[in-house]
C-alpha cells in the first residue's frame, strides 16, 4: 500500500512537469533530455544499420534542403540534426528521432509529389520530436507498468483467476483509455504544429491538406475504428488541419 501511495504522489508531482511549445499542452516527462536524445541517436543507428542510403542525389539534397529549413524555423540548436534519405520503395514513412535523427523512405515520395509534400511530412515528424512525444510515451509505460504492479500487489489476497482478471482488465483498460488515445493526441499535435513550423520555414502550409488526402486515398480499404487506433481517421485530421491553418498562416512570409 505505501508502494501505491508512492505511485500516486509521483503522478501528483510529474503530472504538467513539461509544457509542449507552441500548443502549451502539459504533458508528463519521466527521463531527461539526454536519455531521450542517447535513445533517439541509438535509434537512429540501428535503423541505418538495416537500411540501404538513397544513391539519387538529386532526391537526397532535397531532403537535406527541406529538413534544414524546417530544423531552422524549429529553432532547437541543442539537437544535433541530420537528415537521411533511405532506399525502400515499399515503405511509405518518414520519421525524426529524439535529438532531430530524420529518415525519409523513397516510398513517401510519389506521395508528396514535390517540396511543399515533403515540407508537409518533414514538418510534421520533426514536431513530434520537438514535442517530445517519444519522451512522454516512454514515460507512459513506464508510469502505466508501475501501476500494473502496485495492483497486482493489492489483488494478492484474490484468487489466482480473478486476479488475473483484474490484471487483464486494467490492461485493456490503459491501452485503449489512455495510451492510444495519447498517440492520437501526439499526432493531432504534430499536424498542429508543423504546420507553424512549415509555414515559419517559408512554405504555403495549405497544400498539407492536399498531401493528408492523398494519404488518406492511398491507403485503402476500410478505416480501423478510431478508438483502437494509434492514429486519427483520416477525415478527422484533415477537418482538424483545417481548423489549424488559419493559425498557421500568421507565420507564414512568402
Amino acid at each position: 500500500m505505501k508502494r501505491y501511495l508512492l505511485v500516486l504522489l509521483v503522478f501528483t508531482f510529474v503530472a504538467g512537469c513539461a509544457t509542449v511549445e507552441y500548443t502549451n499542452r502539459k504533458s508528463m516527462i519521466l527521463i531527461d533530455k539526454q536519455q531521450e536524445m542517447s535513445l533517439g541517436a541509438a535509434g537512429f543507428k540501428e535503423m541505418l544499420a538495416k537500411e540501404k542510403i538513397s544513391g539519387d542525389a538529386v532526391q537526397s539534397e532535397m531532403i537535406q534542403r527541406v529538413g534544414k529549413r524546417i530544423a531552422a524555423a524549429a529553432n532547437r540548436p541543442d539537437y544535433q540534426w541530420e537528415f537521411v534519405l533511405v532506399d525502400n520503395a515499399k515503405t511509405v514513412n518518414a520519421v525524426c528521432m529524439p535529438g532531430g535523427k530524420v529518415v525519409f523512405y523513397t516510398g513517401i515520395l510519389p506521395l508528396c509529389k514535390d517540396e511543399s509534400g515533403i515540407a508537409t511530412v518533414m514538418s510534421h515528424e520533426i514536431a513530434h520530436a520537438i514535442a517530445r512525444h517519444g519522451a512522454e510515451r516512454v514515460s507512459q509505460q513506464i508510469a502505466a507498468g508501475a501501476l500494473q504492479d502496485v495492483l497486482s500487489e493489492i489483488t494478492t489476497s484474490q484468487s489466482p483467476a480473478k486476479k488475473q482478471a483484474i490484471l487483464l482488465g486494467y490492461g485493456l483498460a490503459t491501452n485503449v483509455g489512455v495510451l492510444l488515445p495519447f498517440s492520437r493526441k501526439h499526432e493531432y499535435e504534430a499536424d498542429h504544429i508543423g504546420l507553424i513550423l512549415m509555414a515559419k520555414a517559408g512554405y504555403d502550409p495549405r497544400p498539407a491538406v492536399d498531401f493528408w488526402q492523398r494519404m488518406a486515398a492511398q491507403s485503402g480499404g476500410p478505416a480501423v475504428p478510431e478508438f483502437i487506433s494509434t492514429h486519427p481517421s483520416d477525415a478527422k485530421r484533415v477537418e482538424e488541419i483545417k481548423k489549424v491553418l488559419p493559425e498557421a498562416l500568421t507565420y507564414y512570409k512568402q
